[in-house]
């Protein structure tokens, strides 16, 4: 049942731009996206007790955030044997939600207790922040942060005081995209996972325009899935050895791929 409605909503997203139908008045361009695939070029070990919420690789080391209510926690995983380091556990009350590293600090959203958790690299604890709304995927550009909500929305963020300072509106061939979920900075464009498909979209971060899909379909093999094997969720870019990384909700492997143009 879980595949049929996933493949039922992959064709609403393909055909309709994720069922959409409002549009944006004045949008500035429709633009036709360049459509990619994948090619595997390493698989590594993923714990099938992680439902990834945030995934980012960062100088040699591979952060996680997890969800799921009193199984929620940051962690460090190591890509060659993928061994986790939990850093911290969440409070059972609170669903975690997005990652993103930005200098020494450490940034994880919860579901919907409106609370930013900021931390050091070692997992301790600095202050919390609020934030309105539900928390779905964080990310970075160097500077400001950017978050999703599951709405067509990515807020631009202080990181100091986690206030908005603007929003950007996803479209694609001028219609809202909805579910927007986990992020990833990646060569000034916003890599977005939309959430219940395995479709990644890239973002101009100025105009919130898709100028690209990755259509991940049948990364994680059939014989691979579990009953409880979730969606896709988890982007992570090694900037210095330009790779990207790949995998879902409580997956046995994590991907390395190749983005091909179609």
């Amino acid at each position: 049942m879980k595949r049929l409605l996933l493949i039922f909503t992959l064709s609403l997203f393909v055909c309709a731009c994720g069922s959409q139908t409002k549009r944006i008045e004045g949008a500035p361009q429709v633009v036709q996206p360049v459509r990619y695939t994948f090619s595997v070029k390493n698989v590594y070990p993923h714990s099938t007790a992680s439902y990834t919420q945030g995934l980012q690789y960062v100088d040699g080391v591979l952060w996680e955030g997890t969800g799921e209510w009193g199984e929620s926690r940051l962690q460090k995983v190591d890509l060659e044997s993928g061994k986790v380091e939990v850093l911290k556990e969440l409070p059972r009350s609170e669903f975690g939600e997005g990652i993103t590293v930005l200098g020494d600090r450490v940034y994880q959203l919860t579901w919907t207790n409106g609370i930013a958790h900021e931390y050091n690299l070692q997992g301790e604890l600095l202050k919390n922040h609020r934030y309105s709304g539900e928390g779905w995927g964080l990310t970075t550009d160097g500077e400001k942060l950017y978050m999703s909500n599951g709405t067509p929305d990515i807020y631009k963020i202080d990181p100091a005081t986690f206030k908005r300072e603007g929003k950007i509106t996803v479209t694609m061939r001028g219609e809202v995209v909805d579910y927007i979920n986990e992020l990833e900075w990646i060569d000034g464009k916003i890599w977005a996972n939309v959430y219940t498909t395995d479709y990644i979209i890239i973002i101009n971060p100025q105009s919130g325009v898709v100028e690209g899909v990755v259509d991940c379909s049948n990364l994680l093999p059939m014989e691979d899935e579990e009953d409880d094997t979730d969606v896709l969720n988890g982007i992570a870019y090694d900037k210095e050895g330009k790779r990207i990384f790949l995998t879902g909700k409580r997956w046995s492997k994590l991907f390395e791929v190749d983005i091909v143009k179609l």
